[in-house]
């Protein structure tokens, strides 16, 4: 289909209109603007659609528009504010997509504003921080995207924010920590991200903090000790993180954290025994971890330690025995490692362990006959 009748905005009890995947269609008539009670408008997929009429502004009871793939959409008309009932708007593949104009700020019931992909999209509108009813907003793949406006910590109601794949990104705004109903943040493969703000420590509501492939962070801010509600961060393939900040004890709900990967971590902080509640501590392939404080045997709820490939681990502290709650230990191809402590026979709820290619170990100890509990060995 090329084009829609102008006829269309007689249909005055027009709910759904539904016109995916029109290949053809370049543009929408004008008396679209007349469907009074129309509530959702699909154009996903209609890769010739060039522009919107400045008559969409007129839908006044619409909720939701799908612009998905439309990747010959360069703008969207200003009168895009006037949509006062619109929840979600979706703009995600629209790759010539460069700016979105600033009335986007009246769009008071806005909750959902996904632009995944726009990879021409260079700079988001400061007005974008008026935005009262945001909850979600998602920016993976905007690979040309080079900063946020300090106004988006003005987005109150801001739940989730997505920023995987955006390798221009080299800082987050200071304002980033006024954002005090945040509860997830994906930065994953933010590659020319260095150094967070110290800000962050005021993310009060974060639960889920992600930075996989962050390649060029090499710290974390001491203040991230003060994150009260964290549960989960991933700091997989940080290859230039070299340490964690001791503060790191003080995050009394993690109960994930990931630092597979992370190739210049040479030693945790011996403030890691007081997360109480931290069931599952990844450290695979952290290739110049050469031991393990001590500590560690303080990690009460702990149910999987991966040691996968630590080939300059040469010896585990006697105090793992302590971890009564651990069900997985994996040591697989730490080819340094020539003993494990005896104290390893403690380890009564142990269900699997992995010793695949630890070349150096000659022999298992005696105490091994303790674990009755174990139903996997791995040698």
């Amino acid at each position: 289909m090329k084009e829609l009748h102008a006829s269309i905005g007689q249909l005055n009890t027009l709910q759904n209109l539904h016109l995916s995947w029109c290949l053809n269609l370049k543009e929408l008539p004008s008396s679209i603007g007349q469907l009074n009670a129309l509530q959702n408008l699909d154009l996903s997929e209609c890769s010739d659609l060039k522009k919107l009429p400045s008559s969409i502004g007129q839908l006044n009871a619409l909720q939701e528009i799908n612009l998905q793939g439309c990747s010959n959409l360069k703008e969207l008309p200003s009168s895009i504010g006037q949509l006062n009932t619109l929840q979600n708007l979706d703009l995600s593949e629209c790759s010539n997509l460069k700016e979105l104009p600033s009335s986007i700020s009246e769009m008071n019931a806005l909750q959902n504003l996904d632009l995944s992909k726009c990879s021409n999209l260079k700079e988001l509108p400061s007005s974008i921080g008026q935005l009262n009813a945001l909850q979600e907003i998602n920016l993976q793949g905007c690979s040309n995207l080079k900063e946020l406006p300090s106004s988006i910590g003005q987005l109150n109601a801001l739940q989730e924010i997505n920023l995987q794949g955006c390798s221009n990104l080299k800082e987050l705004p200071s304002s980033i920590g006024q954002l005090n109903a945040l509860q997830k943040i994906n930065l994953r493969e933010c590659s020319n991200l260095k150094e967070l703000p110290s800000s962050i420590s005021q993310l009060r509501t974060l639960e889920k903090f992600h930075l996989m492939g962050c390649s060029n962070l090499k710290k974390l801010p001491s203040s991230i000790g003060q994150l009260n509600a964290l549960e989960e961060i991933n700091l997989l393939g940080c290859l230039n993180l070299k340490e964690l900040p001791s503060f790191i004890g003080q995050l009394n709900v993690l109960r994930t954290l990931d630092l597979s990967r992370c190739l210049n971590l040479k030693e945790l902080p011996s403030s890691i025994g007081q997360l109480n509640v931290l069931q599952t501590l990844d450290l695979s392939r952290c290739l110049n971890l050469k031991e393990l404080p001590s500590s560690i045997g303080q990690l009460n709820a702990l149910q999987e330690l991966d040691l996968l490939g630590c080939s300059n681990l040469e010896e585990l502290p006697s105090s793992i025995g302590q971890l009564n709650a651990l069900q997985q230990l994996v040591l697989s191809r730490c080819t340094k490692l020539k003993e494990l402590p005896s104290s390893i026979g403690q380890l009564n709820a142990l269900q699997e362990l992995d010793l695949l290619g630890c070349s150096n170990l000659k022999e298992l100890p005696s105490c091994i006959g303790q674990l009755n509990a174990l139903s996997n060995l791995h040698v």
